[in-house]
């Protein structure tokens, strides 16, 4: 499949474009032979496209929005934002303060693709037919609605992850497709099933084994132990990592706790150095901690993020009644 048509889709399945709107592609220069695919693709949709590129300079780290955005932002007033970023752990809050202020007033949708790459659309996660992002969609529903009335999930792997968390009040949502009641924006590719924990209930050892958000695939495993939400004790042979990790989780008062559960349910998503499609991988579950004061009930205000990816799952759910059902065993799904 072409970029520009996989673009195409994304923004007419997804985000739900249609002919005579407004779009502005902020791009880092990096990006922009994904640019140009998403700017095509808009343009066959018949959108009103601006392709705006940002400077991204090698090493510097980029920690608040440049004041020329700043400014298209203010006189901008485009009915879609597309992002495509570089995928730096340590411009997590650039990129949340950027996501609040293109999503303030709660009329634009916004697609968000830090470490989005051209080959996403050509033979990963984002290479989708119309008729796949469907498929996809009908599968997320399903889940929610498996998930319906759940107030406790259990997880556990067998690289050692035991964690329990409580989602009583929490609905689960999907990224597949735009919810313009509760969601303005998501991440492209799509391909999640996810709720915003209790942010004091996750309670276990989380053993990170895949991947982590702005980091990529690990060599070692990285295990954090968590009490009443929190990280108390994060453990890793690769002192590296060990310190990035540290530093994002000390950010600031609320980046330490946790945030996010989410399903990875995207069969085309393939485990690759840039986490924006690791995370999507069917059969996979991710944990974040940090902001998720966008997400529908939750409450952490936090500058970062961070998610961590594992393999081979077993989710557990239950249900205010007392019963349960088992959503995840080794990484398959149940029937549904």
């Amino acid at each position: 499949m072409q970029a520009w048509e996989s673009a195409k889709n994304a923004l007419e399945c997804v985000l739900e474009a249609k002919e005579g709107e407004k779009m502005v592609i902020f791009c880092d220069r990096e990006k922009m032979d994904v640019g140009e695919a998403f700017a095509v693709g808009a343009l066959r949709l018949g959108l009103q496209t601006r392709l705006v590129q940002l400077e991204s300079k090698g090493n510097v780290v980029r920690k608040e929005v440049p004041p020329n955005i700043v400014k298209i932002i203010e006189k901008q007033t485009p009915d879609i934002y597309i992002n495509l970023l570089r995928g730096v752990r340590e411009e997590t809050p650039f990129r949340i303060q950027l996501i609040h202020m293109e999503t303030k007033s709660k009329k634009e949708r916004l697609g968000h693709c830090p470490g989005v790459t051209l080959d996403m659309l050509t033979k990963g996660a984002l290479g989708l037919k119309a008729s796949e992002h469907r498929k996809m969609q009908d599968f997320a529903f399903k889940l929610i609605e498996k998930l319906s009335n759940t107030v406790k999930l259990e997880i556990s792997n067998p690289a050692g992850t035991k964690l329990s968390v409580s989602v009583e009040g929490r609905p689960f949502f999907t990224d597949t497709v735009i919810d313009r009641k509760t969601m303005k924006w998501m991440n492209l590719p799509t391909g999640e099933v996810i709720v915003a924990p209790i942010e004091d209930s996750l309670e276990g050892k989380l053993v990170c084994d895949m991947a982590i958000g702005g980091i990529g695939p690990l060599k070692v495993h990285v295990t954090l132990e968590v009490k009443k939400g929190v990280v108390q004790r994060l453990v890793s042979e690769d002192q590296k990592v060990a310190r990035r990790v540290k530093d994002s989780l000390d950010t600031d008062e609320n980046s330490n706790r946790v945030g996010e559960f989410a399903f990875g349910i995207n069969p085309k998503a393939r485990f690759v150095e840039e986490f924006l499609e690791a995370e999507k991988l069917l059969g996979t579950i991710h944990i974040a901690f940090g902001n998720n004061s966008d997400m529908p009930g939750g409450k952490n205000l936090s500058r970062n993020h961070m998610d961590l990816l594992m393999s081979k799952p077993t989710v557990k759910a239950f249900r205010k009644d007392g019963s349960s059902t088992t959503v995840l065993v080794n990484g398959a799904f149940a029937e549904m």
